[in-house]
């Protein structure tokens, strides 16, 4: 479109527009094209397509997801055409930008740069005050904040993808994880984060799942897995892989790090038919010994729970989370940056 400079003459930009006209709908059969009058010339702006964009107008019908997939290939991309016209209305008769290339993957920019958090949740129920659990309707009260306030809620397949600079992410992206297996997961989050189009990860320790009312089942997982959640591990037992036990040797220490690392991720590869490439410590603690033990093993992502987020270049093996454990939505907000100050100027 930076063609059309002042140094053309308005002949030339009518002949130009009668021609896209005449093309586009060779490449732009979603979107219809400008009605020719013959009466009155062809006005600017026109469809348009380069390499790195294309410029269409809606026949009235289309969605930011059915966009994604006609021209970036993929539903879940529709973020993109959202961000790219902020308050536009997609409605018949109106003009859509469509980028069709990946911007800015690191999230880089000459104020700073883009950071992800990990929201941490344990135990859910209807009324509860301890602090690893949240009551029904504070979890709702955060879950549509965060669908109200324009956060996006991105899988931890979308943040490996972005600490690999490979893809880019929605500015407000954030990952909402929970930990253990309770059944809560199932019976309170997963119905509260359908209701706001969210998923989640969760991470579960092999040796609680179907041991009792209140553990999540292996068929639980299934159904949440079908539904676009995602599945990693949290050990088999729960044990603290940081620290020797008592009377525990080195080789001892060893193999139990092998074990429940390696072993976990071969129950729940089995069960749900997957390759299990997410981990979350227990009590959020490892060492070294751990760290190499997980990508011996075959861990892409792990996670602690210190606090903040994740910019693309942190180390996939140890990255930061937020445990969920206040009730107030000013610890809730505060755990939401999405972006880090640092001028580059």
């Amino acid at each position: 479109m930076d063609k059309m400079g002042k140094g053309w003459s308005k002949d030339k930009l009518v002949a130009i527009g009668l021609f896209l006209i005449g093309v586009a709908p060779l490449f732009l059969s979603s979107c219809a094209l400008i009605e020719k009058k013959p009466t009155k010339p062809i006005t600017f702006p026109m469809i348009f397509q380069s390499d790195e964009y294309v410029v269409c107008r809606l026949k009235g019908g289309e969605s930011p997801a059915s966009l994604a997939k006609r021209f970036l290939g993929d539903t879940k991309r529709s973020w993109v055409i959202e961000d790219a016209n902020e308050g536009v209305p997609f409605e018949k008769g109106q003009m859509i930008v469509i980028p069709l290339k990946e911007k800015n993957k690191g999230g880089l920019s000459a104020e700073g740069y883009q950071v992800v958090p990990v929201l941490s949740y344990h135990r859910l129920a209807k009324n509860c005050k301890s602090s690893p659990c949240t009551p029904t309707h504070i979890l709702d009260q955060q879950i549509r904040y965060l669908k109200d306030n324009g956060y996006r809620v991105i899988t931890s397949r979308e943040l490996l993808h972005f600490l690999r600079y490979s893809r880019s992410l929605p500015k407000r992206s954030v990952v909402i994880t929970i930990d253990d297996g309770f059944r809560s997961a199932y019976t309170i989050a997963y119905p509260i984060l359908k209701k706001y189009g969210f998923t989640a990860t969760l991470f579960i320790y092999t040796d609680y799942i179907g041991i009792s009312k209140k553990a999540l089942t292996w068929s639980q997982l299934r159904e949440m897995k079908a539904d676009g959640f995602e599945v990693g591990s949290h050990t088999i037992t729960h044990s603290d892989l940081s620290k020797k036990r008592e009377g525990e040797d080195d080789q001892a220490y060893i193999a139990r790090i092998e074990r429940e690392l390696l072993v976990s991720k071969q129950i729940i590869d089995k069960k749900l038919n997957q390759n299990t490439i997410y981990l979350a410590f227990p009590y959020g603690r490892y060492n070294q010994r751990v760290l190499r033990i997980c990508d011996q093993v075959g861990y892409k992502m792990a996670f602690s729970v210190k606090r903040g987020g994740n910019p693309f270049f942190a180390d996939s093996l140890h990255l930061k989370r937020d445990q969920i454990l206040k009730t107030d939505m000013k610890n809730f907000i505060d755990s939401l940056k999405t972006f880090h100050k640092f001028s580059l100027k």
